[in-house]
């Protein structure tokens, strides 16, 4: 890393309001406080109503992880220079053309592509982004302060 006491991750995906706040979600709860965690979206609402998607809080509710005070925002150049690791999720987001993080991109899993809806697609979403994260994690040197979603 970057000589940090602890890797600084920042997810992103379009909305910042399911994928990026799930990976945030389900590596917060793996590591803890071993690694600084924050996700934003590149054309995220800048209205302080605005939710994290029901869904995706209610499927990280479901392993243990909860992200219901999730409020959505707006990737910066600043966030991204500011992280260690970015990892884009998702085919909609666009990053920025920043100098400094790691890039990592995602393609996550869409179950609605083959039709599959609601909270069986979420846990769908939510199970492949979990293993991602622990790999992502593992190859970050680490160490899980607990075994991970129960599933």
């Amino acid at each position: 890393m970057t000589g940090h006491l602890r890797p600084r991750v920042l997810f992103v995906c379009a909305r910042n309001r399911g994928k990026s706040p799930m990976a945030a979600g389900l590596l917060q709860q793996l590591v803890g406080d071993a690694a600084d965690v924050t996700s934003a979206g590149t054309a995220a609402a800048q209205t302080g109503d605005v939710d994290v998607n029901p869904q995706s809080r209610d499927a990280l509710i479901e392993v243990g992880a909860d992200i219901s005070q999730h409020r959505p925002r707006l990737l910066t150049a600043e966030m991204a220079r500011a992280a260690d690791v970015v990892v884009v999720l998702g085919r909609e987001a666009r990053l920025p053309v920043v100098d400094g993080p790691r890039i990592e991109v995602w393609e996550t899993d869409e179950p609605s592509a083959r039709g599959i809806d609601g909270m069986e697609r979420m846990r769908l979403v939510r199970d492949d982004i979990a293993r991602r994260v622990a790999d992502l994690a593992d190859r970050l040197g680490i160490a899980p302060v607990a075994e991970g979603p129960s599933r």
